[in-house]
């Protein structure tokens, strides 16, 4: 009876994660899409700086962060006169019956026009620019060896920026400054000698010397329990899925590869093949977006959470999928006695 009662538990916890999955995807999905047009629409007219743009953005705010005049910009977007200055950009959207996009757009192409947005334009009020303006100087006073560094320390565990050196790598690649099939060589190499150096830990030190000492690594509490529960799950997909869906995890998951003595070569495998995936992302991105590491961050967070909202869906739906084709059979035999 309490294994019945646990399994329908289980069943309904599925259920809920399955509808959040699915809700959530939907979410990310239009986020994702909508980075992307501004992305894509900042490159088209050939000022990436204004892909920073967004709908809750005043007329005022928009003319003094992207260096274009008030009355010029409202006379190219035609605005009604006597619109205030500090009307967000959303609410002439939707007095125009227009998508919010459609008119970030337009704005986007209003600047390029009027040959506005500055360098300092790209750097939104949330971004965190001081730590940005550090591993750029790094790298461009220590070119590889710092990418290699910082990815390398990032692998085994220690609390380093590596997506943001990553990015940063191709913004340098794109102005020249690095070559970037060495850049890529060097952080994919990299990354992967610091996913060995994370499992050879896990091997010689042990599950006991781990339990005691782990937290030093981040091995403890619920980022364990995670890591520990998605290796029984899915086994050796897991090195793959914590080098690029959840990487965060990634040097977790390596000290569980160790511990609990999972063969050596196919953990390589899976490592590798996830950093090469998590690089060309990263890399890649910063590459074609140059500068604007903010638009880039936001498109990165929101195609992250679609993947992992998807795998969320994906999971659930399969689990309780597998339990009815399960529970199915022995309905039957019952209804045979």
């Amino acid at each position: 009876m309490a294994s019945l009662s646990r399994s329908t538990g289980v069943r309904t916890l599925a259920a809920l994660l399955l509808v959040a999955g699915v809700v959530a995807s939907v979410v990310f999905g239009f986020r994702t899409y909508g980075t992307f047009l501004t992305l894509r629409t900042a490159y088209q007219v050939g000022v990436p700086a204004v892909s920073t743009v967004r709908a809750w953005m005043t007329l005022d705010y928009v003319a003094g962060a992207y260096g274009v005049s008030l009355p010029a910009l409202e006379g190219r977007l035609g605005v009604a006169p006597g619109t205030a200055p500090d009307t967000p950009l959303r609410d002439i959207a939707d007095e125009r019956g227009v998508t919010r996009i459609d008119l970030v757009r337009e704005v986007q192409r209003a600047i390029a026009d009027l040959g506005g947005a500055p360098a300092d334009a790209t750097v939104a009020p949330e971004s965190n620019s001081g730590l940005a303006d550090t591993f750029l100087s790094a790298l461009l006073a220590y070119s590889y060896p710092a990418l290699g560094l910082v990815l390398l320390l990032g692998a085994i565990g220690a609390p380093v920026p590596t997506g943001l050196a990553t990015v940063l790598a191709g913004s340098l690649a794109s102005g020249g400054s690095m070559e970037w099939s060495i850049a890529v060589a060097v952080a994919v190499i990299a990354s992967v000698l610091g996913d060995i150096g994370g499992y050879g830990i896990g091997r010689l030190a042990g599950e006991r010397f781990i339990a005691r000492h782990g937290h030093l690594l981040g091995y403890s509490g619920h980022r364990k329990e995670r890591v520990e529960w998605l290796f029984q799950r899915w086994g050796g997909a897991t090195v793959l899925m914590t080098r690029t869906l959840v990487s965060h995890l990634s040097s977790l998951a390596s000290l569980l590869a160790g511990i609990s003595r999972y063969g050596f070569t196919p953990f390589l495998a899976y490592a590798a093949a996830g950093r090469v995936l998590w690089t060309a992302a990263y890399f890649g991105l910063g590459y074609f977006i140059g500068n604007d590491l903010d638009a880039a961050s936001g498109f990165l967070a929101n195609l992250t959470g679609l993947l992992l909202s998807a795998l969320m869906a994906v999971a659930s739906g399969a689990y309780l999928a597998r339990g009815g084709l399960r529970r199915r059979p022995r309905r039957q035999a019952g209804s045979s006695q």
